[in-house]
């Protein structure tokens, strides 16, 4: 419906686009423009914004990218650190684990703002990287700042979750419109969603995250309320994990800066498995790290695990898609394109006077509305 389509475009909007960064990038001598619709037309005055929309790279910028990824994936990480990334990949130094906590903590206190705060992620992104430092900050990683524990996620999936759902009195049960955020961490968007669901009648949140530590900040959060939120411990990539509701149930599936932070071999299998979950016409909201972002190329040798895909000091990893990969996955898990653009920007340190390229890949998917059978031999976008 027409209703629900406008719903879709709002909540698109408020959990895709950096809303705070626009403030923060605003002049003082000039009037605020939205988001989106800042071009640089005098090269003369790139220093005067942080931060350019829709930028064209140029040949020679493109062989300059492509040369420095190049030259910084020519050493790999050996297979033995490869395989200790790939098992320690949920567990971050008790430092940032304790940083995070008291980050939450003072957050308590502030009123939540719906349209200065949802992409949070985002904007840690665009802080942390701001330095050039080599262990750069996003959303994707504050999924990963508390170590999981499985055993109790699966032993609570197994025996209540699952039970309830086979009675069909899961959480949400009686919602008309269901969302799920993957990889919810702390809650940065979370309660920002949360402000907007409040004012719309049968709605329902889902948010999962494989840090049992992250869950629980989100349900210990004085905005939390299980009348119109669940939320859970779950591994996206443990296919053997059911989740807390039946598959075909959601409107929207939110994936924003968690696919990059998964084995390349493992992505195929959780866009499959979260296609699973939408109702016939949902919709699955992308963003992700493009191709030749500022964020590949600062790499130095040694930290490049495989193609496109690189650990940071940390010992998080990331991975840069390029659009016709993200149709390629997506249209295999039978979801069909409604968006998928490349978002080139210039972001400017003024101070500094350093310009970064910045890449990311934004797009919707939409399950049919009648489900599609395709062969194993589905030929790929190139």
């Amino acid at each position: 419906s027409l209703d629900k389509m406008n719903f879709i475009t709002r909540l698109s909007a408020l959990c895709l686009r950096k809303s705070k960064m626009l403030h923060r990038h605003q002049s003082s001598r000039r009037p605020a423009v939205p988001l989106g619709s800042r071009i640089l037309t005098d090269p003369s005055k790139v220093f005067e914004h942080n931060m350019w929309d829709h930028m064209q790279w140029s040949q020679e910028e493109e062989e300059s990218a492509k040369k420095k990824a190049a030259e910084n994936s020519l050493v790999k990480v050996q297979w033995e650190d490869q395989d200790k990334y790939e098992r320690e990949a949920k567990i971050l130094p008790e430092k940032k684990r304790q940083e995070l906590k008291t980050e939450e903590r003072s957050s308590e206190h502030r009123k939540i703002n719906s349209t200065n705060s949802c992409s949070h992620k985002n904007e840690m992104l665009e802080e942390g990287e701001k330095y050039w430092k080599e262990d750069y900050g996003d959303g994707s990683t504050t999924v990963q700042q508390y170590a999981y524990d499985k055993k109790q996620a699966k032993t609570l999936t197994d025996n209540d979750q699952g039970e309830l759902g086979r009675l069909n009195s899961f959480p949400g049960s009686d919602a008309t419109y269901r969302i799920l955020e993957v990889g919810c961490g702390a809650g940065n968007s979370v309660f920002p969603i949360l402000e907007v669901l409040r004012n719309t009648p049968g709605t329902f949140l889902y948010c999962c995250d494989f840090a049992s530590g992250a869950v629980e900040l989100v349900k210990s959060h004085s905005s939390y309320n299980s009348a119109w939120c669940s939320a859970f411990v779950h591994d996206v990539c443990d296919d053997a994990l059911p989740y807390p509701f039946p598959d075909e149930i959601l409107d929207v599936i939110l994936l924003v800066f968690v696919l990059s932070t998964i084995h390349p071999d493992r992505m195929q299998g959780v866009v499959n498995r979260l296609a699973k979950l939408l109702k016939p016409g949902g919709m699955l909201l992308f963003r992700d790290y493009g191709r030749y972002d500022t964020a590949q190329l600062r790499f130095k040798k040694g930290h490049c695990l495989s193609e496109n895909f690189y650990v940071r000091g940390d010992g998080t990893r990331v991975y840069f898609f390029t659009k016709d990969e993200v149709w390629n996955m997506f249209n295999l898990a039978g979801l069909t394109e409604v968006q998928n653009l490349v978002d080139r920007r210039l972001q400017v340190n003024r101070k500094k006077k350093v310009k970064m390229q910045r890449v990311w890949i934004q797009s919707k998917f939409q399950k049919p509305l009648m489900s599609l059978h395709y062969p194993e031999e589905t030929t790929k976008r190139h």
